[in-house]
């Protein structure tokens, strides 16, 4: 029985353990969001690479619309959203002419459509091919789904089109060892790669299980031989940011075969995992080349398309912006004269020392379940009053 109310108990945490929380919490926002801070339409940058797209099911119900972070937050607050994560090659449509007698309060002169933009299911909160929401409010456990990295759908483990969940590729501890996932639907545009060596593909942890042997010199992946692209990355070509410029070695094709020919019809592949840096692998020959773009998935050889890519950019734009911060607060303490200084240092040690003398008799109270109270923010700053009158 005590057991049993131990469990019910809510967790105590120290003040430390909070803000690291809330940190992860903030890190988890900025790579989803790209360390975008939501105060302007990226309407005027144009299709972007990759950005985060929220779909509008209050103003658009036919779910064929997508607004970026900040008309989500400003044009768009209170209504009945759906967070789309990241989308690319997409331009903002808030307040366009899907969007009836509404104007986007960021950016009024837009097109009345972006003929680019792309959209599936996805836009009208449905996911994967049971076309499900997430959260299933009818589900008793919600489950983590994959993203395709073609047509960026979302899909359940057991709707991969594989015999078990088994054969998705994790390592001892579960984790997933693969790079990306291509579903069932978009595999047969990629059946050129199985022409590659067997390592481009990621494939569940077995053990004693015998290495493969690769036929194809041209390539590796993951192997002790050199790979496509150097360690040190060449600059872009000024007319192609984000792809790398063509080489002698670039030039060769590393099938060594058209690959316009390899797809004869009666070969369907089915759900692929790519291993790690698998686009590095990538022939980038003319021929090929073309071949992407024709199929429409040219961005596979521009490194900025990747996900790491994105969250790396994410990442530099939040340590600049935390350098901002600690730089604006060391302009703020340079303005002021020693004694000044000395008093707000002195009262940021006293909030500190206030929190975690409460947080400590919390804990050591009877109750430490009971939630904290606004009696209890007003006692904190009561006690920091009494103290200061006391100094004076």
């Amino acid at each position: 029985m005590a057991d049993a109310f131990e469990d019910e108990m809510e967790r105590v945490v120290t003040i430390d353990e909070y803000i690291k929380e809330v940190e992860a919490e903030e890190l988890e926002a900025d790579l989803v969001l790209g360390g975008d801070e939501g105060k302007e339409c990226t309407y005027a940058n144009g299709y972007m690479k990759r950005q985060a797209i929220f779909s509008c099911l209050t103003c658009v119900p036919q779910g064929n619309a997508g607004v970026c972070t900040a008309c989500s937050l400003t044009c768009h607050d209170g209504h009945e959203m759906v967070e789309l994560w990241t989308k690319r090659k997409f331009r903002c449509d808030c307040g366009n002419a899907k969007f009836i007698d509404f104007t986007c309060k960021l950016t009024s002169d837009k097109d009345s459509e972006n003929i680019d933009n792309k959209y599936n299911h996805n836009f009208k909160g449905s996911y994967c091919t049971c076309g499900r929401p997430y959260p299933d409010p009818e589900a008793e456990e919600q489950v983590e789904m994959i993203q395709c990295c073609i047509c960026e759908d979302w899909f359940h483990e057991d709707h991969l089109g594989l015999n078990s969940v088994n054969e998705i590729p994790r390592d001892e501890e579960g984790e997933p060892i693969y790079e990306d996932f291509i579903c069932q639907k978009c595999a047969p545009t990629f059946t050129f790669l199985k022409h590659y060596p067997s390592s481009i593909m990621s494939r569940p942890v077995l053990e004693n299980a015998p290495q493969a042997t690769d036929t194809n010199p041209n390539v590796t992946v993951n192997g002790s031989a050199p790979e496509a692209n150097s360690s040190t990355d060449p600059k872009p070509d000024s007319n192609s940011k984000g792809k790398e410029p063509m080489n002698d070695e670039d030039a060769k094709c590393k099938l060594g075969k058209d690959i316009n020919e390899i797809f004869s019809g009666t070969e369907i592949p089915g759900t692929m995992f790519l291993s790690k840096k698998w686009r590095e692998a990538l022939c980038r020959c003319e021929t090929c080349s073309t071949y992407y773009a024709k199929s429409g998935v040219e961005y596979l050889i521009d490194k900025e398309d990747t996900i790491a890519e994105y969250e790396k950019m994410a990442k530099e734009k939040r340590m600049e912006k935390l350098q901002q911060q600690e730089g604006a607060e060391m302009n703020f303490l340079n303005k002021l004269d020693h004694v000044q200084k000395i008093e707000v240092l002195s009262a940021i040690s006293d909030m500190k020392d206030e929190l975690r003398n409460f947080l400590a008799s919390k804990q050591d109270s009877a109750d430490p379940s009971r939630p904290i109270t606004s009696d209890d923010v007003r006692g904190i700053f009561d006690n920091l009053r009494k103290k200061k009158q006391r100094l004076l």
